[in-house]
């Protein structure tokens, strides 16, 4: 029944901010029933018609915690929410800190409703629980807090619902970026090597059909007509390691990409300057996963204006520079920062972070260049 009670459903809060990459908001949404301590803390400023508030103040935040978990782990919000505020109702002749309950409806609206009629729902709710405290007799003192905070963080969480929606599409045009790169990367796979094979490999038939049939009548033609085959198959050999070479960059090329859409969308002015340079397969994964890394660093907690990001190779060495003129500062050693040391290191490269503060953090990346050593 446990088991059963914390499943989350696909649709539901949780599950959406797992996808977000900010750990926080696993546990961030617990954190927010601190503010339920007013229900035990206002009692205790009412006058003596409120000393038998305990129980049935203790009986609805049982029911609230089981509202509360479902909100946040399942599905159909809306009914939730229209419970948690007739909790408020429920107790408020007992107990004038029932509030808490209508303000946390509040709260709620905007995530299972559109932000108009969330105005117009917090309004009528706030307007129903005015009238039933104005009969109950209860001094309109107890009533500000609740018409001030439920339309304040209504307002609020329309925000956060919106950066929601945001973050969400942003990673749905990165995948789509990378896709794009990977399809186009494909045709243009397919049109190299179809020119490529194609021209070559019609060659290699002509000339050792030649060869067989010169053989027994003129044997030093058909030696020249071998010698001009193994000629093309080797420059053809050459081709396709130079194809490939292009082919391995493009790893690169679409971490870029999306590497400028992340940080452009975000505020930050982006730039970069590539050197055709020769790397392994690889040498591509470490590189196209140390920018991924270093960009997303950039975008969460940098705080910056601008990055760039530059490849070259001098002294037999691939040197890839990340930069960013963010508040720099302590480095603290992450799994993320761990992971691209150990990857660079294993190809005998070095890992180089500078983070002064005040002046931006810059991330060297250098590698032997392929056949050197």
């Amino acid at each position: 029944m446990s088991i059963a009670f914390f499943r989350t459903t696909p649709d539901s809060l949780v599950c959406k901010q797992r996808e977000n990459p900010d750990p926080s908001l696993g546990w961030f949404p617990w954190i927010n029933l601190v503010w339920s301590v007013w229900l035990f803390v206002t009692p205790f400023y009412a006058n003596a018609a409120y000393d038998q508030w305990l129980w049935p103040t203790l009986g609805s935040y049982a029911v609230f915690l089981v509202l509360f978990q479902r909100f946040h782990y399942g599905s159909h919000r809306l009914p939730i929410v229209l419970a948690i505020a007739a909790l408020g109702f429920a107790l408020l002749p007992w107990n004038p800190g029932s509030q808490s309950y209508i303000i946390y409806a509040c709260a709620f609206f905007p995530f299972c409703m559109r932000p108009r009629n969330m105005m117009l729902s917090i309004a009528a709710l706030l307007a129903l629980f005015a009238f039933a405290w104005h009969v109950a007799g209860i001094p309109m003192i107890y009533m500000i807090s609740a018409v001030i905070a439920g339309p304040v963080v209504g307002l609020f969480n329309i925000g956060m619902r919106q950066k929601m929606r945001a973050d969400a599409q942003l990673r749905l045009s990165h995948e789509e970026v990378r896709r794009l790169a990977a399809l186009a990367e494909r045709e243009r796979i397919g049109r190299d090597l179809h020119d490529l094979l194609g021209h070559t490999l019609s060659l290699v038939a002509l000339k050792s059909d030649l060869a067989s049939r010169l053989v027994g009548r003129d044997p030093a033609a058909a030696r020249k007509e071998m010698e001009d085959v193994s000629g093309v198959a080797r420059d053809a050999l050459a081709q396709v390691r130079r194809a490939v070479s292009g082919i391995r960059a493009a790893g690169l090329a679409a971490e870029l990409a999306s590497a400028r859409l992340l940080l452009e969308s975000d505020g930050v002015r982006f730039s970069y300057e590539i050197e055709p340079v020769p790397l392994s397969a690889e040498q591509e994964t470490v590189l196209a996963l140390a920018v991924r890394e270093a960009v997303t660093n950039i975008q969460r907690h940098a705080r910056a204006g601008g990055a760039t990001v530059s490849l070259h190779s001098a002294d037999q060495q691939v040197s890839l520079r990340i930069e960013d003129d963010g508040r720099g500062g302590a480095i603290v050693p992450g799994n993320g920062l761990g992971g691209m040391r150990e990857r660079i290191e294993s190809l005998g490269g070095r890992l180089r972070v500078d983070a002064m503060p005040g002046q931006g953090t810059r991330v060297e990346v250098t590698l032997p260049v392929v056949g050197s050593g």
